[in-house]
């Protein structure tokens, strides 16, 4: 790659490392208010007796500390944009800090469910109506905070080019690693705990609720098992989506396979020795390529055949000539 070209493809990356100022901004909004919420569903869970609220008071302090962690992961990247010694940026201080934030929320799920099972072996009198006002509260705070935590950006599916490569996005895209690259896994990890939070509150009422006009006093404790499961499913899909991330386990993205069409079906009659590919910025990709190809062919030529995939920002290429 000439100079201009390689001094191009860094400014490229490094627009990707300056954060994003509005999920960074909403963030720390989501902190403070989940902070007060936390306060008051922790006192009156405590005081009214409600395990349900209780535990989504607990669930909402370690969310407190998620959405600060994520908050302080944006600080981080944006203030080290600059910093040579982030050979590809600092995007992945981001993905690290949603990485942690799933742990975090793996360990709340525990700790829901060693709550749960005390409660539901000893349980106690609870008073349900100003217990219900609390939870119902808590779940307008998650609500209100999710709202803040939504992903805007839009580009869902893997539309960073307009050739005839049509991909089937249809699946799930919890499980997609082609959908987890376009977007902010830091952003998705606060939504997740705020979310989780959310489901943990309508639980909670749903239990008080048979509580109070069914006499089913045994629902608050299990509505916190149910909440404990959903909490622990959704942390490990964000376990996975930031693992394979921080690991470079993702050999098998669609952006793999184009680079091996570029090179291997196109008009250069080349083929692959070597191909490395691993994410270096959101949607945005490091591609090292050991290339087999008859005389004639240049490295420049190989270059000339990945531009078209506007997600590869870093591209270096390895000539291996061999006659004709």
């Amino acid at each position: 790659m000439n100079l201009d070209a390689l001094a191009a493809a860094r400014r490229h990356s490094h627009a990707f490392d300056q954060g994003n100022p509005l999920a960074e901004r909403n963030t720390r909004r989501a902190m403070w208010l989940t902070l007060v919420m936390m306060v008051v569903e922790i006192t009156g869970g405590w005081w009214f007796n409600s395990m349900a609220v209780l535990a989504d008071g607990w669930h909402m302090s370690s969310h407190a500390i998620a959405l600060g962690l994520s908050a302080f992961a944006y600080a981080c990247a944006r203030r080290y944009a600059r910093d040579r010694r982030f050979a590809f940026g600092t995007w992945k201080i981001e993905i690290l800090g949603g990485y942690t934030s799933a742990i975090l929320l793996l360990g709340v799920a525990v700790l829901m469910v060693v709550q749960s099972l005390e409660r539901l072996l000893n349980p106690g009198t609870i008073q349900y109506r100003q217990a219900i006002v609390i939870a119902v509260v808590g779940l307008l705070v998650n609500l209100i905070c999710a709202w803040w935590l939504r992903d805007h950006h839009e580009h869902h599916g893997h539309d960073h080019h307009d050739h005839d490569h049509d991909h089937d996005h249809d699946h799930d895209h919890a499980e997609d690693p082609a959908h987890d690259h376009a977007h902010d896994l830091n952003l998705r990890s606060a939504y997740l705990h705020v979310m989780a939070d959310a489901v943990t509150s309508v639980l909670a009422i749903i239990a008080l609720l048979g509580g109070m006009y069914f006499g089913a006093a045994w629902l608050d404790p299990v509505m916190g098992l149910v909440g404990a499961a959903l909490v622990s499913a959704w942390a490990w899909g964000l376990v996975r989506s930031s693992g394979r991330i921080l690991l470079d386990a993702q050999m098998d993205l669609p952006v793999v396979e184009e680079v091996r069409e570029a090179i291997e079906a196109g008009p250069l009659s080349a083929r692959i020795s070597d191909l490395h590919v691993w994410q270096v910025a959101r949607g945005k990709f490091a591609c090292v390529v050991e290339v087999v190809a008859t005389a004639g062919v240049e490295a420049e030529d190989v270059r000339r055949e990945l531009s078209v995939h506007d997600e590869l920002v870093h591209v270096t290429v390895e000539m291996v000539p061999v006659a004709a």
